[in-house]
């Protein structure tokens, strides 16, 4: 038996004005691999991950997916929510 984790994580830091997109991989309670916009390319936490991390950096398609998803998905989903999340004055 396994489990194997996606997890997508969005941080914000002052509203959008800065914003890191995390894709991580996630094996038996395991990071294996990620994908951080702050180096633009898929990274092998363990050897496990290393065989798609270095795939994966070779997709462009695959890449730019996962560097659009500072717009697509945090900064999008940021000015969904902002406003229910931030109390009005």
């Amino acid at each position: 038996r396994f489990l194997e984790q996606v997890k997508y994580e969005c941080h914000h830091f002052n509203g959008t004005e800065r914003v890191r997109f995390l894709f991580r991989d996630i094996y038996n309670q395991e990071e294996v691999l990620r994908f951080d916009s702050d180096v633009w390319e898929f990274r092998a936490v363990t050897e496990l991950g290393r065989p798609d991390a270095e795939y994966w950096n070779s997709q462009k398609d695959i890449l730019e997916d996962r560097r659009a998803a500072v717009d697509t998905v945090c900064r999008h989903n940021y000015e969904i929510l902002d406003r229910f999340l931030v109390p009005r004055r």
